[in-house]
């Protein structure tokens, strides 16, 4: 079924196209930074294929959400399924025009050639986190996922007192493997897409045993949008053989 809805989205978007490259129209854009490596890429792909041009607002998920809660107006959002599940419930989704496009586990990242912490269970990774210099991983208080998430593992292991003078945080926007790059961390926590979208990164593995987690991202059309239509176009688009092939290539998993 997920290949014919490809199909379908992908004949849905040359059809747009056919009929918007006489009035293309400027989508505005409320997007996670966990998929901003990808879109970086598909974005000009769609782009070509419709004629409209995509403006993109970069923040955590969990900020944008609080954006469109306090009233502020996109057209199209793509962000965590918690989020627009939310935002479903309190009437700021288009019924109908949400899709789960992609999936991405949270891992550990070091700098490439460095050698490689023993992350095989919850115990060992526990061992690496207190033997290592310094942690990275996004900043809780952002509402960033894979933040607040390792936030809560470290305190389930007991050692968030340790940890305190150790842990390190990339500026709003951006990611915590550039820390290891600059030699500020020697282990960051991350989405294995987020890892891997910084050169000079290599991902050890994902979170052992019952740490593991997948972030399952959601496109949807903002109840109000101006242009409904084309943020409709632009969410199908995230569903093409094209737009997924650039996911898998850049570590993303199948929806």
């Amino acid at each position: 079924m997920g290949k014919n809805f490809g199909r379908l989205a992908a004949i849905a978007v040359f059809l747009f196209a056919q009929a918007g490259l006489v009035s293309a129209a400027e989508i505005k854009v409320f997007a996670t930074v966990g998929v901003k490596s990808v879109l970086e890429e598909i974005i000009p792909k769609f782009e070509t294929a419709t004629g409209n041009k995509v403006a993109i607002t970069w923040s955590t998920a969990a900020l944008l959400m609080k954006r469109v809660q306090a009233g502020e107006q996109a057209d199209a959002l793509i962000l965590i399924k918690g989020n627009i599940e939310t935002l479903q419930k309190e009437g700021k989704i288009v019924p109908g025009t949400d899709f789960i496009f992609t999936k991405s586990i949270f891992a550990v990242g070091i700098k490439a050639g460095a050698p490689k912490p023993d992350i095989s269970t919850p115990e060992a990774f526990k061992k690496a986190l207190l033997a290592s210099k310094a942690v990275s991983y996004t900043n809780p208080a952002s509402g960033g996922a894979s933040g607040v998430y390792t936030a809560k593992q470290i305190e389930k292991m007991g050692i968030t007192e340790q940890m305190k003078g150790k842990t390190k945080h990339p500026p709003s926007g951006g990611f915590s493997g550039s820390l290891l790059v600059d030699g500020q961390a020697d282990i960051a926590i991350n989405s294995k897409p987020e890892l891997l979208s910084v050169p000079g990164v290599e991902v050890v593995g994902p979170l052992p045993g019952d740490m593991a987690f997948t972030v399952i991202y959601d496109a949807c059309v903002q109840t109000g949008a101006a242009q409904a239509d084309a943020a409709k176009t632009l969410v199908k688009y995230l569903m093409t053989p094209e737009a997924q092939a650039v996911l898998k290539a850049k570590g993303f998993d199948p929806a």
